[in-house]
């Protein structure tokens, strides 16, 4: 049997929410639909905050009823909060994922609760999801931000992330991610904090890692996650977003090199590359100027290149 991974488009959120330039609606629904027809079947769409705080965020309850009509699309989106669930619940959201940040002086600067009042609100919205009629309740995940390290604390004790993990899967979500959210993370430490939380919580509850690739550990930390048996990898096209924390730098792992080097390696993703690298004009032309990285748009495809979903398909 060919192996498989999912990967969750994240440009339309994290991307887009570091891009100073705000992306017409349009725009962003051309941008998914593409994804779509090139096989994405899972795409972060958004996320339900505040416009005054991020107005690259303010159509996202308009992108998700679109993203909806998409046949095939899992439709994802973070909240920061209980109200934010409420609003992405309403909306018609698939899944939806909330950070936590392991750093407790992060989680107070970054949404001012520290570790007990964000356990507090994971509950609420646990209990809100499973207030729901069957058939209308999200996925709820919650993203262990700053798990790999911290620019306010520097290294986050993992003996720590198991405990809030622990402490967010009794509060009652469905399953906690790792998040790279500094870009911190190598492939030993990704393996290493993989086994710790899964022994904590349990295999079948830790799937998704998030990685950057600040430091151009991206892609070496991916091979870290799948040798643990980790099956859905966050990317964003073209890299976009850049790394607040590394100026220059791209900050999310790269979809096309990660989708070429997964299909290489006879991984199938379900997506067709060459229709993916075509996606990249959509979002040139929607932000001009705008860099946009990745080393297989500018180097093309090998010769001879058969990816495994093309073969697995035939």
């Amino acid at each position: 049997m060919t192996p498989s991974v999912t990967i969750s488009e994240v440009g339309p959120r994290d991307g887009l929410q570091s891009v100073d330039r705000v992306m017409a609606t349009e725009a962003k629904k051309a941008w998914i639909k593409a994804e779509v027809e090139a096989g994405v079947s899972e795409i972060e769409v958004g996320s339900f905050v505040p416009p005054s705080l991020l107005p690259q965020m303010a159509d996202t309850a308009e992108i998700v009823e679109y993203a909806k009509t998409l046949p095939g699309l899992d439709v994802v989106a973070l909240i920061p909060n209980l109200r934010g669930a409420e609003n992405a619940i309403k909306a018609g959201v698939d899944k939806m994922s909330i950070p936590f940040s392991m750093s407790e002086t992060h989680s107070i600067n970054n949404v001012r609760k520290d570790h007990p009042a964000m356990i507090a609100e994971i509950k609420a919205i646990a209990e809100l999801v499973a207030a729901q009629p069957d058939g209308q309740r999200p996925h709820f995940e919650v993203g262990l931000s700053t798990a790999f390290g911290c620019t306010m604390e520097g290294p986050v004790s993992e003996d720590q992330i198991a405990r809030l993990a622990e402490a967010a899967m009794e509060a009652g979500v469905a399953e906690c991610g790792l998040s790279d959210t500094t870009g911190y993370a190598n492939p030993t430490q990704v393996t290493r904090l993989v086994r710790k939380v899964k022994s904590a919580i349990g295999s079948e509850h830790l799937n998704t890692l998030h990685l950057h690739n600040t430091r151009g550990l991206g892609l070496a930390n991916v091979m870290a996650g799948l040798a643990e048996g980790i099956t859905t990898f966050d990317s964003s096209l073209g890299g976009l977003g850049g790394c607040p924390f590394a100026p220059g730098a791209s900050g999310n792992i790269v979809t096309e090199d990660l989708v070429f080097m997964l299909e290489a390696m006879g991984i199938e993703t379900g997506i067709d590359l060459d229709k993916l690298l075509k996606v990249r004009e959509i979002v040139a032309e929607a932000l001009p100027g705008e860099p946009l990285y990745g080393f297989t748009p500018d180097s093309g495809l090998p010769l001879g290149f058969e990816p495994t979903t093309k073969k697995a398909a035939a």
